[in-house]
């Protein structure tokens, strides 16, 4: 079912979330040092280009949402957690990263494996 902007942004305001009250066990902790999927569908994905094939750490797990990549293509909620992830700068962006910089990017779990 597609929506309009006007109710979109009547959701939004309404609160809406992708969050779901559904128990699914955890893959990651923080700590765990995971690496992103190197994946490329034909359609749209939440997997940013620039982590593809990287190694970071979970900072933190925001709990269980919608896969919207299933949810996107009508096949299901897909309920998985979602993590910050953590990524030095040198990991994404190689010598031109400064040292002492990072990133924190919210992943789902679909999109990475733990790292070896």
């Amino acid at each position: 079912m597609a929506i309009n902007v006007s109710q979109a942004m009547a959701a939004t305001l309404a609160g809406a979330t992708a969050r779901v009250e559904t128990q699914v066990a955890p893959r990651f902790r923080p700590g765990d040092r995971v690496r992103m999927r190197n994946l490329n569908p034909p359609s749209h994905t939440r997997l940013p280009r620039y982590i593809k094939g990287k190694v970071g750490v979970i900072e933190r797990d925001h709990g269980v949402f919608v896969y919207p990549d299933t949810h996107a293509a009508r096949q299901g909620e897909k309920p998985q957690h979602v993590y910050v992830v953590r990524f030095s700068a040198a990991e994404l962006w190689g010598p031109q990263g400064g040292a002492n910089d990072e990133l924190l990017v919210d992943v789902w779990d679909d999109y990475m494996d733990p790292a070896s």
